[in-house]
């Protein structure tokens, strides 16, 4: 499975292509979708360009992607820097409850490194919404481990934060293999200059991976800059 993540927390002055609007998310997971890539990973933004975790702005980026890929998979985060707070951000992830069901994403990621990250995901589970379990370290795996899967827990996903893209590998499988054998899907990516050389791997390993602006804003050797996130997949369906 590839996943499509277009915008991430990158600024919003970061690099034109990056979709940071409603609109312009919406219309990058129906470039992506016709290629065959139904899931996306989206960073919701409030009409000033900020993450925001507000059901509205959650609501309206939904919604707008539903009614352009309706048959898209639709995953948002709930990171710490958007809301450093664990009690607020379940207070507002209840709120997400109360949003139509057109307009609910049906996932969102939670860093097992945050504080409050079991609790966060009673929330999502309470309202229906599925668990991403973002995994930055070995140690992040081991506790992992220890703890157990939180009821509604989707797939795992492994982030590669080494960038060098020379140790950037050898990183994913010290990660992997403190993970061990899962009940649940993993999906395996990397970051800036380490985003190609993990999905590459990924795929080698048949494990599920992505690509986006979110991970890079390169092709792949860094021979320039991508123009879009469709040229991204394109460039991943094709390794």
């Amino acid at each position: 499975m590839l996943q499509c993540c277009p915008n991430g927390a990158r600024p919003a002055d970061a690099y034109p292509a990056v979709p940071m609007t409603p609109r312009h998310l919406a219309r990058d997971a129906r470039a992506v979708s016709a290629l065959g890539v139904q899931r996306v990973h989206v960073h919701p933004r409030d009409p000033d360009g900020r993450e925001s975790l507000d059901p509205s702005t959650v609501g309206a980026v939904t919604r707008a992607i539903r009614e352009m890929a309706p048959q898209t998979e639709i995953g948002v985060t709930t990171a710490r820097w958007v809301e450093p707070d664990p009690v607020a951000r379940t207070e507002i992830i209840e709120q997400w409850g109360r949003l139509p069901t057109h307009a609910r994403p049906d996932l969102a990621s939670v860093n097992v490194h945050e504080r409050g990250w079991q609790r966060v995901c009673a929330a999502l589970d309470a309202v229906g919404i599925g668990v991403e379990l973002g995994v930055w370290t070995s140690g992040d795996a081991v506790q992992l481990k220890r703890t157990g899967l939180p009821r509604g827990t989707a797939r795992i996903l492994a982030e590669v934060t080494v960038t060098d893209p020379r140790l950037a590998v050898a990183e994913a499988m010290r990660i992997l293999k403190a993970l061990g054998p899962m009940p649940t899907p993993i999906l395996l990516h990397g970051e800036d200059a380490g985003a190609w050389p993990v999905l590459d791997y990924a795929q080698r390993m048949n494990l599920d991976t992505r690509i986006g602006f979110e991970d890079t804003l390169e092709c792949p050797g860094g021979i320039r800059r991508a123009v879009s996130n469709e040229e991204l997949v394109r460039y991943a369906l094709t390794r």
